[in-house]
Order: C-alpha cells, then structure tokens, then sequence
C-alpha cells in the first residue's frame, strides 16, 4: 500500500478528519473517520483502504460495507463475496469476516457506533 499517498487524498477528500493506521510496520488498513461514535452514539461512519483486514466480529454492532473505489474480496461466516464500486453489504452482529483489496476504498457504516470492545479478533 502506498501509505503516504492513500493518507494524503483522504485529507484532501475529508479535511481535519482523524486519520488511523491498523499497523505501522505492515500497513493493511487505513480507516479515516467521517463520524465517529463520540459524535453519536447510535452510530459512527468510517471510510477504509484496505489491503486486508483479519478475521473478526461484533458481538453488538451491524456494519455496512459500501465499495468507493476497486473491488472488494469480502469473507462472511466463510461464504465468499466479491463487491465492485456501488455495491454494498449488510454484515449482522456475531458474523465472522475479513476483506482483502488492492488499496480499495469502502465506506463502513456501524450501528450502533463502533467501538473497541465491540471488535473481536478471530485467531485462524
């Protein structure tokens, strides 16, 4: 992933918007959030590049997947999807899932808003 180049289109697209790494040294995914759940508890917006997120679910929140840009390999409950731009995907509390793309933009809609203790990482 081209991290300083992704990091600089999402500050020009959404100015003064808090900009988050999941990992400095193996960059996979760079989540900038739009709305986020300190703003409004009953839900938080998120826009994701992303390489390849690890398996893991909500046992609370439902997300939205909507592809902005690229195409998205999406796995949920290990059925396997393929999103193009436009399409989106509801993802219900308990659903195991992991997404791989080639710096491929989502827009993540969580309802209620994500938090951290709701995000539940599955060991493979």
């Amino acid at each position: 992933m081209k991290i300083t180049d992704v990091i600089e289109e999402l500050k020009k697209k959404y100015p003064g918007k808090n900009i988050l790494l999941n990992n400095r040294q193996n960059c996979t995914e760079i989540l900038c959030e739009i709305e986020p759940t300190s703003s409004h508890p009953s839900f938080s917006t998120v826009i994701s590049v992303i390489d390849k997120t690890e398996a893991h679910y909500h046992s609370v929140s439902e997300e939205k997947y909507e592809v902005l840009k690229g195409v998205l390999a999406l796995t949920v409950d290990k059925e396997k999807l393929v999103l193009n731009v436009g399409q989106t995907y509801m993802i219900k509390p308990g659903q195991i899932h992991e997404a791989e793309g080639n710096e491929t933009w989502i827009k993540c809609t969580s309802k209620p808003g994500w938090k951290k203790n709701d995000h539940h990482k599955v060991k493979k």
